[in-house]
């Protein structure tokens, strides 16, 4: 008993010792001489910001900057990642330099990157390695054994028709559960193949070019004809794949089944051996997310001869390993999935693909050392105070909607009082017990597969991880986790001009205030509104109250629907919704967030902007970036965020303080008639 009031005393100091730094952190941004966090060398102020609000801010620097040769798109994200992958070689540089014990975590991201950039052993090798797993390919006698490689492909992350994920389950987030979803395509989306005009069809003509080169280079017989069973048969399973807009629909894609029951969806597949082979032996239920795509692919696996399976499974594996095996593959996997589909003209360096092998298979080894190195306390001291006051700004906004009853307001507030923030870095770093030689590369990304996968298994039947984060803290990106309800800020994203300690706070807001807005508004989007604030799939809404939030949902559609990214390609309003709602929520809270911030005061002008332009200019600086045609329409096709010009110009257009910060009138490009603007949250 004693040692408990002990403990609890910690940690109450601990807690009065934080709140001390915080009121500290605030005490000192006040006092020190902060700049605008404007880049006003990139702006156009030749363009009115009623027109076109990107281009104001970013004009110069669009008209200025030219994509660099190994990049499809760039921009303010590239740039800090770019600078990550920095960072993280000095820190890999390091740990190879040293004489460090075999199985330390030094040795292991030397040896690793090592066996990365050797390319001479990765050529003599060529494609020796894939040789056992063809071996088990050829061996496939019969439909069960079929079904036992898919669960093996599973295990190792190798296409094929159906894969599947550990996550706590959507309606019991006490518990983990298993999730069956479609998969089994070599180009990014089902409509690659199912498209008709003109560059659809010389994508899938190039797709079954590069099939037959791929086949030819690693020495396997009958490239031609392989090419062409294999495109044939991924243009059936696309044809059956649930359609990216509905793929979003967590509500109807939650099918739980008991797995004695799993051969009344598919009764010609094994599952025992599939379950099996994934390590599953023990499970008892299994959600199949897309119901109809998996009865339907029981009748392609069925009607579709094992010959042609293997030949399909062969590419999968050749596919999935080709940038970890001899040059040749590895330049004719980026000639197809970057130049081709992407526009990309050159490759990246070897040496950041190295610290990308890297950060994907050792990525907390790494973020523990990168943490130490790159990010201050003061750092996130000051994003707790900025994601208390966003909270904060939501609240009070919730509270004053006026298209929401009084009990959907009580459950929204509820789920946002339950919101946990996670800045930074984890608390609890992974292990990663495994082993890397500097001459194995494919052996060290095969056991690394592994590892990871062995750690999704041994989730199950425990209590839920919440310490545990879905990304390392190098990454430059955020996310929200419906089932914890929870946001995450990895430090990599918490630096100018997304995060700037330099600079007064209406910036900071304007970017990364509107990041975390956005974060915290994917709670309350399309889909993250269904999952109620204990992470449970849950309906909390009144009728009438789901009606109006629909409505409005659905006004935002059609202004992104109308939104044209090049001359025959339209923005899908459906697709990116809930992204946008994201978009549109975090400004808006932002700006109320950095005006609550001022206590009254009044916000102080710097480089001529007032504390308002000054939130609408750092969120667009946000969004600086160019993109090639051909990354335009992958985006399009495959990616649920809006290009970066229409997440500026498409957010700053609904929100009513836009026009007046920046006298915007009724004949200008962006304007909308105060009737026609959304307003969710």
């Amino acid at each position: 008993m004693k040692k408990t009031v002990v403990l609890k005393s910690t940690l109450a100091m601990v807690i009065l010792m934080a709140i001390g730094c915080k009121n500290d952190q605030k005490e000192n941004i006040e006092n020190k001489e902060l700049t605008s966090g404007i880049l006003t060398q990139y702006m156009d102020t030749l363009v009115n910001p009623g027109d076109d609000f990107s281009a104001y801010v970013n004009g110069t620097w669009v008209k200025n900057t030219e994509i660099p040769a190994d990049k499809s798109s760039y921009g303010v994200a590239y740039i800090i990642y770019e600078e990550s992958e920095d960072a993280v070689k000095k820190i890999i540089e390091e740990s190879a330099s040293g004489d460090f014990a075999a199985g330390s975590d030094e040795q292991k991201v030397g040896d690793l990157f090592q066996s990365y950039m050797d390319m001479e052993k990765r050529n003599e090798l060529g494609v020796a390695p894939l040789q056992p797993e063809l071996a088990k390919i050829d061996a496939i006698s019969n439909y069960d054994e079929l079904a036992t490689y898919f669960g093996y492909a599973n295990t190792y992350s190798i296409n094929n028709p159906m894969t599947m994920f550990i996550s706590t389950d959507f309606k019991n987030p006490d518990v983990y559960a298993v999730y069956a979803y479609q998969s089994g395509l070599g180009l990014p989306d089902r409509e690659y193949y199912l498209k008709t005009d003109d560059r659809s069809k010389e994508i899938q003509s190039k797709y079954v070019e590069h099939i037959e080169k791929m086949f030819d280079l690693a020495n396997m017989s009958e490239g031609s004809n392989a090419a062409k069973k294999i495109m044939e048969l991924e243009t059936k399973i696309a044809s059956k794949h649930l359609e990216k807009e509905k793929a979003r629909n967590w509500v109807e894609l939650y099918n739980m089944f008991p797995v004695d029951t799993l051969s009344n969806i598919m009764p010609n597949f094994n599952w025992d051996n599939y379950l099996k082979a994934s390590g599953l032996e023990k499970l008892d239920k299994l959600c199949v997310l897309t119901l109809d795509y998996t009865i339907a692919l029981d009748k392609i696996i069925a009607s579709t001869d094992l010959s042609t399976w293997k030949t399909y499974l062969k590419w999968s594996v050749l596919d999935a390993n080709a940038s970890r095996l001899n040059e040749v593959l590895d330049n004719q996997n980026w000639e197809f999935y970057s130049k081709e589909l992407r526009g990309t003209q050159e490759q990246r360096p070897l040496w950041r693909r190295g610290v990308s092998a890297v950060n994907g298979a050792l990525g907390e080894v790494v973020g523990k050392v990168y943490v130490k190195k790159h990010f201050s306390p003061e750092a996130k001291a000051h994003m707790e105070i900025l994601v208390d006051n966003l909270l904060k700004a939501y609240e009070v906004s919730i509270k004053d909607l006026d298209w929401m009853g009084k009990d959907t307001k009580n459950e929204a507030l509820d789920k946002l009082s339950k919101f946990t923030p996670k800045i930074g870095y984890p608390d609890k770093w992974k292990s990663y017990d495994i082993e890397i030689k500097a001459d194995d590369l494919f052996g060290n990304l095969k056991r690394s597969t592994l590892l990871e996968h062995n750690r999704e298994l041994a989730k199950l039947g425990q209590p839920i991880d919440k310490d545990e984060w879905g990304m390392n803290p190098q990454t430059v990106n955020a996310y929200y986790n419906p089932t914890m309800n929870e946001i995450v800020f990895p430090a990599a994203i918490l630096q100018p001009p997304f995060f700037d300690l330099n600079a007064e706070d209406a910036v900071n807001y304007g970017a990364i205030g509107a990041i975390i807005g956005h974060e915290i508004g994917h709670g309350f989007d399309n889909r993250g509104s269904t999952f109620d604030g204990d992470g449970a799939l849950r309906n909390w809404w009144t009728e009438a109250d789901k009606e109006e939030f629909e409505k409005r949902t659905e006004a935002l559609i059609e202004q992104y629907n109308g939104f044209e990214v090049l001359p025959d390609l339209n923005i899908n309003g459906e697709f990116t919704l809930g992204e946008n709602i994201g978009d549109l929520g975090g400004l808006s809270i932002a700006l109320k967030a950095y005006k609550m911030s001022l206590e009254g005061k009044e916000s102080p002008k710097i480089d001529g902007f007032t504390g308002d332009q000054r939130v609408f200019i750092g969120y667009a600086q946000s969004y600086r970036n160019k993109a090639r045609d051909e990354s335009l329409r992958v985006q399009i096709n495959t990616d649920p965020h809006s290009p970066a010009d229409f997440r500026v110009n498409g957010v700053v257009r609904n929100i009513p303080e836009f026009y007046t910060t920046f006298n915007v009138k009724e004949t200008d490009s962006l304007y909308l008639a105060p009737e026609e603007r959304v307003k969710i949250w």
